[in-house]
């Protein structure tokens, strides 16, 4: 995957998954040092990411004070917190809110780690209240399928935001944190941003090109609106994220030929059946719901012509079989699951159940398969967490794949999968520059809101100076009016040229470095002081949520 222009950093020990952190090149994003020593170590000396303790405002302990006492020391803890946030408020201002991803994916983590970390599309809301209620986390969002589990932040400290996600993200999973580092992948600013644009696009996906990912990154805007935890800046990147998958699925060919982890998983177990009876086998699938009804799909398009379908309600089922029309559908309750399972030779799970629907036992009751299929039952596991519990993995006569096992799929045809990617790049790029271009942007608004605001000000007061000498009795509501209106004129024409020179929309040629000291100067010229204010009342915010 491409790095943007920044060193790719990779730390690994024997029998483990490489770990991933990209550090951009040098700019004002990402100005900031990742820490003491220059960049993060996943392993092996001690914690991965440096910095002060965080603030935490708790009342000293004591014996026998009275009422009062302790509110005056819970209200000088306060503005203890505050002070100390404020002393370090030169080196924040020194570095823009940053952008970042923490997280893994089916390319660090095996699914038994990424099943214990899997938040389910309803808790999505819980996890980004949580995430945002962090000292040092502004906005959130989660994305969280079969292949990944990534969370994306705006945080006001780089090195305290990233530490506390990923303090959450042990507390939530009960994985130290010492065992999550060396699965997780961090990026940053504009290697964040082309991740999840590369996510969004499927170039990111264990089977590159699938749409399904598309839709879960819509989702997740849609979901994350809802819960208030996407700002500005969290929910523009995801809207971006979704016009660059589109574009990249338009304007290439990498959809064409495109397989979906649904159809890597059909694939796998038609590899695994011998040829003469691989359309013939007994199928089964558990679950209808867009991974399952896609099994079906592409079951049908192999020419197998009977599935029977288990699920909770029939209501799915019925509309698949009124769509795909093409095979016969069989519909079974949940309760009768084992005995469907009995007499099928394939069976492919993809619910939503968060404990596993096969244990050991469960698959050793089963009565054994004929010989004709080789004499072993095939399990095919694309959910996450995984509906097949890894104990019935190693039994005589049952064979069990999960996603991880889809790579042998989709490693077919790998240089071409690469040719596409690279293809699909040059959009990626476009709309990274769109994107940083509108971020850029705001840098420069708090100042053109108090620049106008201060001239405003004056206008009023210098107006109404002006209306008292001449008396209210010999102006007319049009003479009045066009006194406002020469004004306001003026104002905006002395304006004009400043504000020009914070404009910086990536619509014109001018540097960011120098619309950027053009905004100092005006702030120091007018006593606008915006970021310290800016940065003050999130820090404000900040503690006053903390003390809640």
């Amino acid at each position: 995957m491409g790095t943007a222009g920044g060193v790719v950093i990779t730390v690994a020990g024997p029998g483990k998954v490489e770990s991933v952190f990209r550090r951009s090149s040098p700019s004002r994003s990402s100005s900031a040092s990742w820490s003491s020593a220059g960049l993060y170590r996943v392993r092996p000396r001690g914690p991965a990411y440096s910095g002060s303790p965080r603030v935490v405002l708790r009342r000293s302990p004591r014996c026998e004070v009275k009422a009062d006492l302790e509110e005056k020391s819970a209200a000088a803890a306060s503005v203890s917190a505050l002070e100390q946030f404020k002393i370090s408020a030169d080196r924040y201002m020194k570095e823009r809110s940053s952008i970042a991803v923490i997280g893994l994916s089916v390319h660090t983590a095996p699914v038994e780690m990424r099943e214990k970390l899997a938040v389910p599309e309803a808790q999505w809301p819980r996890a980004i209240g949580e995430l945002c209620s962090l000292n040092h986390i502004e906005e959130a969002a989660v994305l969280s399928t079969c292949n990944r589990m990534e969370i994306y932040v705006v945080a006001l400290s780089w090195n305290r935001g990233i530490r506390e996600v990923m303090e959450w993200m042990a507390k939530t999973s009960g994985i130290p944190v010492s065992e999550l580092r060396q699965h997780l992948f961090v990026l940053r600013d504009s290697d964040a941003t082309r991740h999840l644009f590369e996510v969004s696009a499927g170039l990111d996906s264990l089977v590159l090109g699938e749409g399904q990912i598309l839709a879960q990154v819509k989702q997740v805007v849609r979901i994350g609106q809802g819960s208030g935890g996407l700002g500005k800046n969290i929910d523009r990147m995801f809207k971006d994220a979704i016009t660059a998958g589109k574009r990249v699925r338009s304007e290439t060919n990498i959809a064409s030929g495109a397989v979906s982890v649904s159809s890597a998983a059909v694939e796998l177990a038609l590899m695994k059946l011998p040829k003469s009876h691989s359309t013939s086998a007994r199928m089964l699938v558990i679950g209808a719901g867009k991974m399952g009804k896609l099994v079906i799909k592409h079951l049908a398009a192999k020419g197998c012509k009977k599935v029977v379908v288990v699920n909770r309600s029939v209501e799915r089922v019925d509309a698949i079989r009124e769509e795909l029309k093409d095979i016969e559908i069989i519909y079974r309750p949940f309760s009768e699951m084992l005995s469907s399972s009995a007499e099928a030779d394939v069976i492919f799970t993809s619910t939503a159940s968060e404990t596993p629907l096969f244990l050991k036992e469960h698959v050793e009751a089963l009565p054994p398969v004929g010989y004709e299929v080789g004499s072993i039952r095939l399990f095919v596991d694309i959910s996450v967490p995984r509906n097949v519990g890894s104990c019935a993995a190693n039994l005589e006569h049952a064979r069990v794949y999960n996603v991880d096992d889809l790579k042998e799929v989709v490693e077919a045809n790998k240089e071409d999968r690469l040719r596409k990617a690279m293809e699909a790049q040059s959009i990626i790029t476009q709309e990274l520059k769109r994107f940083e271009a509108w971020r850029d942007s705001l840098e420069t608004v708090p100042t053109i809101k108090k620049l106008r605001s201060y001239a405003d000000r004056i206008r009023v007061s210098e107006l109404e100076k002006c209306f008292q000498k001449i008396g209210d009795d010999a102006l007319t509501k049009k003479m009045r009016k066009a006194i406002e209106d020469l004004s306001s004129g003026i104002v905006n024409k002395l304006l004009h040229g400043p504000l020009q020179h914070l404009r910086c929309d990536g619509t014109d040629s001018r540097t960011l470095d120098e619309t950027l000291e053009n905004m100092h100067a005006l702030n120091r010229m007018f006593s606008l002081d915006t970021e310290k204010a800016i940065l003050e009342q999130k820090i404000k915010a900040k503690v006053e949520k903390t003390q809640s």
